[in-house]
């Protein structure tokens, strides 16, 4: 079955300028203008220590997210071939995948609310599959698709969230994502590819002439400025005239 492959923070400083009449307020109302100033500055205060504690946070979020990245890009050896003293390696990507989806997931649960832990929630869901843990691969790929964040991210892991329902059989789910991908607008996932992977959905389920259909539509609709067909538009043109085998040998 198809699987989909494998994308922070905004400020908003504002501040307020005093205007002339306000200074002359102050100069006839000074204890109240300092009541009011000491309340401005706590309140300046606050807003610098919740930025500092989140950049803290955003940072710490970055090197957990980094080590579980390094664990899932851990050399695979297969027992049979020497290992340089000190270089970690696991037997297979099935264990390797394992072990980084607990890290990625702890990242996860620990800084969620940060843009490394929303990432780390959508690779925990790319390695619970890999892992075979289909129920935590659900999970992870539902809490990254959905709530606020990247459109982007969230778009990768509705796709991902797809290809997994597919590949369990859950063809009926797949085809209402790619359908709610198909009306969007993320750089990550084109609508034009979502309406690829449903083609091919519904080619794999013998429906062939709907999968046809979406070919051609996407063939004669995926074209940029000047006419030229796009990455989609070529993949349909493939599907619908595939190339003729050679003679047998």
């Amino acid at each position: 079955m198809d699987n989909a492959t494998k994308r922070q923070l905004k400020k908003n400083d504002k501040f307020i300028a005093l205007t002339e009449e306000g200074i002359g307020w102050a100069s006839t109302h000074r204890q109240k203008t300092l009541i009011a100033a000491g309340a401005a500055v706590v309140a300046l205060l606050l807003i610098v220590g919740g930025y500092s504690l989140y950049q803290q946070r955003s940072d710490a979020a970055a090197t957990a997210f980094g080590a579980a990245m390094q664990t899932y890009q851990t050399p695979l050896v297969d027992g049979k071939q020497p290992v340089p003293p000190g270089m970690k390696s696991f037997p297979d990507a099935a264990t390797r995948a394992n072990a980084a989806y607990t890290q990625f997931e702890a990242v996860a649960d620990k800084y969620g609310l940060t843009g490394s832990g929303r990432l780390a929630e959508y690779f925990a869901g790319l390695t619970a599959v890999e892992a075979g843990k289909s129920g935590p691969a659900e999970a992870a790929l539902k809490k990254a698709a959905s709530g606020w964040g990247d459109g982007d991210l969230k778009a990768s892991a509705q796709m991902a969230l797809a290809a997994l329902y597919q590949q369990n059989g859950r063809d009926a789910e797949a085809v209402a994502i790619y359908n709610q991908l198909a009306k969007g607008h993320a750089d990550t996932v084109s609508p034009y590819m979502a309406q690829i992977e449903l083609a091919e959905l519904y080619q794999s389920e013998g429906k062939t002439e709907q999968a046809r259909k979406l070919y051609a539509e996407i063939k004669d609709k995926d074209k940029d400025a000047k006419g030229k067909p796009g990455p989609a538009a070529t993949i349909a043109a493939d599907k619908l005239n595939p190339p003729a085998a050679g003679p047998a040998q």
